[in-house]
């Protein structure tokens, strides 16, 4: 009876959709990536969840801005206001929707239904806490050409959430 019981949760876990995140941003690097998954991956995306992924950057209120004095540097620490945080947020927001909906609808006129998700902070670990989070099955992105100080100092995020994701990563590479 045990044993029935095992596989008939593992059959209805089978029945669950799998999920696919797409990264997207405001380059042009990630709709390279959302159209080539569309046009390559078309009959597996319709079986799909499909979850666009949109990571603000994390604003802090706390601002420190240098300028030259002459030979020496100086170096001020600068509160902002509540409001401007607040407006600059909320400007931030309205941009990754306009974004996200712009993925969205090229989504549609490949028959492909997908939901929209939006995160804050670092992109690599938002990334990845979300893949976590929301169970994803598989994680798209596209391949950003950074420099090859940038890429040794820091690193890519695609390299990042490749070590990191708990699932499988498909980056995409755009030619050149």
């Amino acid at each position: 009876m045990a044993e029935e019981e095992v596989i008939l949760r593992e059959d209805d876990r089978g029945t669950e959709k799998k999920k696919v995140m797409l990264v997207i941003d405001e380059s042009d690097y990630s709709y390279y990536a959302l159209i080539w998954s569309l046009k390559t991956l078309k009959e597996s995306l319709r079986s799909k969840n499909i979850i666009l992924l949109m990571v603000q950057p994390a604003v802090d209120s706390n601002y420190t801005f240098s300028g030259l004095l002459g030979t020496a540097r100086l170096y001020s620490h600068y509160n902002l206001r509540p409001d401007f945080v607040n407006s600059y947020k909320e400007n931030q927001k309205k941009l990754a929707l306009a974004l996200l909906e712009r993925a969205k609808s090229i989504c549609a006129t490949h028959g492909v239904d997908a939901e929209i998700c939006t995160e804050e902070g670092d992109a690599r670990t938002a990334i990845c806490d979300a893949v976590e989070k929301l169970n994803i099955d598989l994680l798209v992105l596209g391949e950003q050409e950074i420099g090859t100080i940038k890429r040794a100092l820091i690193g890519s995020v695609g390299n990042y959430c490749v070590q990191n994701a708990k699932c499988p990563v498909l980056v995409v590479k755009k030619p050149e």
